[in-house]
């Protein structure tokens, strides 16, 4: 069982950055992947970005690439997402998530509010 808790989300003006961080309880955490999703007022959940175990290697939405990096601490049990260069229409919720796919997850944390201002 893996509990997630994401913080580090609010208000900013679009071309601003955020870094959301969401720390892991369990052991296991080393050896999962990690990842980010969102949802946007009235849309459906996306994929944002993964991370293997050791970091290694990453994914990304088209929608982020070049802005966003996703990075992780096995030693603190930590995943990262910095944000730059953010735009309005990467308002949304975002949330933490262990065992992604590009579709779903096995678990989830509550979810940070970030919102972008034009």
């Amino acid at each position: 069982q893996v509990q997630l808790v994401e913080s580090g989300g609010g208000l900013v003006q679009a071309g601003g950055s955020l870094r959301l961080s969401c720390a892991a309880s369990g052991r296991a955490f080393s050896n999962y992947a990690m990842g980010w999703f969102r949802r946007a007022p009235g849309k459906e959940r996306e994929f944002v970005a993964s991370i293997n175990w050791s970091g290694s290697s990453t994914a990304y939405a088209d929608s982020v690439k070049g802005r966003f990096t996703i990075s992780r601490d096995n030693a603190k049990n930590t995943v990262y997402l910095q944000m730059d260069s953010l735009k309005p229409e990467d308002t949304a919720v975002y949330y933490c998530a262990a065992r992604p796919t590009r579709d779903t997850a096995d678990y989830w944390g509550q979810g940070t509010q970030v919102t972008v201002s034009s």
